[in-house]
């Protein structure tokens, strides 16, 4: 055992680490969600899925090429968890960690060939630096970890907006109107490429198709989606 193994398990002695789903303390080779959780998280298998509800979602509002999310968000359900602990606990590596499990699982049904860039939902400035941190930019970085396809942060959040947590689907949309729009030093670096734009959860859409929206404008862009987590859309 080296050095640093020996640290490692001396620290989750002191400090065990927890999985975030279950509570249940974490195996050496364990990170951050135990093996039992991984094995029954509830995934939606929507790269399999051709016009799947996620795709459905965007049809008639934002043209794309294709969208999946890894799992199922239920507020009742001990994975949303998993968000909360990257969005609000100060924890975002948990999404980074599953984003590349996701895509790791996700690469051989050939969803990302022919994507250029992956972009992250942005959040305005003054909500990073209260948070230190966006979220959704670890999820991209997952992504990147395994596809190896470059992450630009190209789109903005021009104005501070009010949250979505408590708005019905008509206000969601509303809020996230001409809030977006494209980093003026990335504008060229987008032209006539294939983006895949990233978040962490979609329930309404409203924020990450107001983004696709914003690249949809730069010349020749085409957009596919991911997200970590849905909601069930029926």
């Amino acid at each position: 055992m080296n050095l640093k193994q020996w640290i490692l398990d001396a620290a989750d002695v002191v400090f065990p680490r927890q999985c975030a789903v279950c509570g249940r303390v974490l195996g050496s080779e364990e990170h951050h969600v135990c093996r039992a959780c991984m094995a029954s998280m509830p995934v939606t298998g929507y790269h399999m899925v051709d016009f799947n509800p996620f795709e459905q979602l965007a049809e008639g509002r934002v043209p794309i090429e294709h969208a999946t999310a890894y799992f199922f968000y239920d507020k009742q359900s001990p994975y949303v968890r998993i968000i909360h602990d990257a969005k609000y606990r100060n924890m975002p590596k948990i999404g980074r960690y599953i984003a590349a499990h996701a895509a790791r699982e996700i690469q051989p049904s050939g969803f990302f060939n022919g994507i250029d860039l992956i972009v992250p939902v942005p959040i305005h400035f003054s909500k990073r630096a209260s948070r230190g941190y966006n979220q959704t930019e670890y999820i991209a970085r997952g992504i990147s970890d395994i596809t190896r396809i470059p992450v630009i942060n190209a789109v903005r959040a021009a104005h501070a907006h009010n949250t979505q947590t408590n708005l019905n689907a008509q206000q969601r949309l509303k809020n996230a109107q001409h809030i977006y729009d494209i980093h003026p030093r990335h504008a060229g670096q987008l032209r006539h490429r294939h983006i895949l734009l990233v978040d962490d959860v979609v329930t309404t859409g409203a924020t990450l198709l107001a983004c696709a929206e914003a690249l949809r404008a730069v010349e020749g862009v085409t957009v596919s989606l991911f997200t970590l987590a849905i909601a069930h859309h029926n």
